[in-house]
């Protein structure tokens, strides 16, 4: 064995405050990084498209970010369980490092993997790189699992200081040995959509990487913080933080967007109020609530966390089902939405709502379809947040919504995108529609439609389904569900 460090890459690709890297580089020993991408289902669930795209990206900037202080990321395609110890045999070091994952699934092989190499002589030490909180450090007071997110934020935060984010090392010790004879190129992981490229917009939208987090975490600060706790529901405005794809793969730590968010209020940066802090603090809790819900429900992508609902009388109908996609609904706010995730990899989060309520509760089409697609198209999808999210509006998960709130996706439009600018970004056949009108062009007149250059039904679609209708359907089946 060489007395070196190797340093495993997840859902943590970062220098700054990235605990398993610092504590590798502390030890100035030479240090060897690893990434493993699993397509195996074994473990991990694999990931969709959009989120495949968004890997390439910014494994290709942590190549360089590391390059750049001396040291090297060797990429690997595969079973971890299988892989490492290939790799262990290659390098031969004396420690290995990784920052922590909260899937029952993940923590089996991580478990596995640790137990086989301390069998061998190596060294291993973990962290927690990605939540304020791990699950298993919080119970509720009957010594169970939390149900409420109230209840669990308070208890999460109670006589919790967040730490301080660590600065990334000036310098890596470079490796000893070269690169796994099993490694492979960037290219060959074979992660960027080809014929078509469908990420075009994306990458004119995004940009990937440690860098790009950072931009993005100060833009908000400077730009959509004040009035967060109003404006956060507003799609036609820049008042969200779009930090999630970067959070989701862990380009930027929590506890560097808690502390940045908390010393710009306090030190006057923004014109956010205490109250902006306060909400926007609390998204952040929804997040890890949706890690400690994994935690102890690791089949929340698949099965209803309320059980009861297991025979709510879904509708199996791939046509509306693929009208919802595509953002053809007829209804504005929905295919506003729906065109917005399939250009841009990502959705406003109050239309994300609108738009699961319209699945769910006007199509009656079950919640998992809905998170598959989302899944497979939004960048920040993860294994937590995305299914926790789904059962929410469905009413079947964790102190979620209740069924019987039907949002009514006219209503929505008209209080959330007031003068109709987010609808007509991105559906622009019915852009030269009236603020009056812009949410509701069935209703408007045979001539004002004519003026618009709209032809219902021809240009854009009639409503695939009535409102009205739909929703005491949905009424219906949910009373004689419970």
């Amino acid at each position: 064995m060489t007395d070196s460090t190797l340093v495993w890459f997840r859902n943590d690709l970062r220098l700054i405050d990235n605990p398993a890297l610092i504590e590798a580089s502390a030890s100035k020993n030479p240090v060897n990084f690893i990434y493993i991408f699993d397509d195996t289902g074994k473990h991990s669930r694999p990931l969709g498209g959009a989120q495949k795209w968004w890997l390439h990206h910014s494994l290709s900037r942590l190549v360089e970010d590391i390059s750049k202080r001396g040291g090297r990321l060797d990429l690997y395609h595969g079973d971890p369980e299988a892989i490492i110890p290939e790799i262990i045999s290659d390098l031969r070091p004396t420690k290995m490092v990784w920052n922590r994952r909260y899937h029952p699934s993940d923590i089996a092989c991580d478990s596995a993997i640790k137990a086989n190499l301390e069998a061998g002589g190596v060294s291993v030490k973990t962290f927690n790189g990605t939540l304020i909180r791990e699950p298993w450090t919080l119970t509720s007071k009957s010594g169970g699992a939390f149900k409420v997110f109230t209840p669990f934020w308070r208890a999460a935060r109670e006589n919790y200081p967040i730490p301080t984010p660590l600065p990334a090392p000036d310098r890596f010790i470079p490796a000893l040995k070269p690169a796994s004879k099993h490694s492979v190129s960037l290219e060959e992981l074979a992660l960027l959509p080809q014929n078509p490229n469908w990420a075009v917009e994306m990458g004119e939208a995004w940009v990937p990487g440690e860098v790009g987090a950072a931009a993005t975490l100060n833009t908000f600060i400077e730009q959509g913080f004040a009035g967060y706790s109003e404006n956060r529901n507003r799609p036609d405005m820049p008042s969200t933080s779009r930090l999630s794809p970067y959070l989701r793969f862990g380009e930027i730590s929590i506890n560097h967007v808690w502390q940045a968010s908390d010393m710009a209020v306090q030190s006057g940066r923004t014109r956010a109020s205490s109250e902006d802090l306060r909400v926007f603090q609390a998204e952040l809790g929804w997040r890890e609530f949706s890690y400690y819900l994994l935690y102890h429900q690791p089949d929340i992508a698949k099965f209803n966390v309320q059980r009861r609902f297991d025979a709510f009388p879904w509708q199996n109908d791939p046509s509306l089902l693929k009208a919802w996609q595509k953002g053809q609904t007829g209804y504005p706010i929905i295919d506003a939405g729906m065109r917005e995730l399939w250009q841009t990899g990502f959705m406003h989060n109050r239309v994300r709502m609108i738009v699961a309520s319209f699945l769910i509760k006007h199509l009656r089409i079950d919640w998992r379809e809905g998170e598959t697609w989302f899944w497979d198209t939004l960048l920040d999808a993860d294994p937590a947040s995305n299914p926790a999210s789904w059962q929410w509006v469905a009413g079947s998960g964790a102190d979620a919504a209740p069924f019987f709130r039907i949002f009514n996706p006219m209503l929505q439009g008209e209080k959330f995108d007031p003068n109709g600018e987010y609808v007509r970004h991105y559906v622009p056949e019915i852009a030269r529609l009236s603020s009056k009108y812009i949410h509701t062009p069935w209703a408007a007149s045979a001539v004002e439609l004519a003026s618009a250059g709209i032809k219902l039904g021809q240009t854009y679609p009639r409503p695939i389904v009535d409102h009205e209708a739909a929703r005491n359907s949905a009424l219906a089946a949910f009373k004689a569900l419970t």
